[in-house]
């Protein structure tokens, strides 16, 4: 390759970078802005002001406000996604809460940001101008439940966790992880402050929720046995 070649390809990688990062930085002003204000409030105009770049440039990036929104959805889940990955590995390794562990703190860290990706998934449902990424997001997620099955089946036949159908465990950490989310934002309990640490101590309930020994039916006066197989 000549070196007038080498520079056209460097060139063109620079401004490849500099397009994402822009792109980058607008969807950033508008997760900024939705997370403090309510969702029809938020322009475009407004996100490329906060953006610091002109209104005609937004469009270069994302072609309507609701493909602006479904980005933030899907980053929201590619980042579950990747953590609950490297996590199965850690399960795989020997550490079984590590699965049970990534969703919580996944969804925990920023109560804000899942409580509004659950808002902008109610409003876009049926936004037939983004539906190709509303399927991607569709299939991550149903990528996140098909893996978390097989483990927590794998975790069963281990005797690690009670022997119930599995999706009783999943739907328990999603019940707990929502209902902590909620609680978050609910102006009753409004004087806790910072609730870091209380989503810390949730998360950490939440990694042994389920294990063996803890399940009792209605009547039983000790912990439900697994039956042989």
């Amino acid at each position: 390759m000549t070196q007038a070649n080498t520079s056209s390809s460097d060139r063109i990688r620079e401004k490849k970078k500099l397009f994402l990062a822009r792109e980058q930085k607008v969807v950033n002003a508008a997760l900024e802005l939705l997370i403090g204000e309510n969702i029809d409030r938020v322009t475009v105009s407004k996100i490329a002001s906060k953006a610091g770049i002109g209104k005609g440039t937004v469009y270069k990036h994302f072609l309507t406000k609701n493909e602006i929104l479904v980005r933030i959805m899907l980053d929201y889940e590619r980042s579950i996604a990747r953590r609950l990955a490297q996590a199965l590995e850690q399960a795989e390794n020997g550490d079984p809460g590590a699965v049970s562990k990534a969703y919580f703190d996944s969804r925990l860290e920023r109560p804000e940001l899942d409580r509004l990706v659950q808002k902008l998934e109610d409003r876009l449902v049926d936004a037939d101008d983004i539906r190709p990424q509303l399927d991607e997001f569709s299939r991550i997620r149903r990528s996140h439940e098909d893996a978390l099955g097989s483990m927590i089946t794998k975790l069963i036949s281990e005797g690690i966790l009670e022997d119930v159908p599995p999706h009783y465990h999943y739907l328990s950490c999603w019940a707990l992880a929502q209902g902590a989310v909620e609680l978050c934002f609910n102006k009753s309990w409004g004087h806790l402050g910072d609730t870091s640490a209380l989503m810390g101590f949730i998360s950490s309930i939440g990694v042994t929720m389920g294990n063996r020994g803890q399940y009792h039916q209605a009547g039983d006066s000790a912990p439900k046995q697994r039956k042989n197989k």
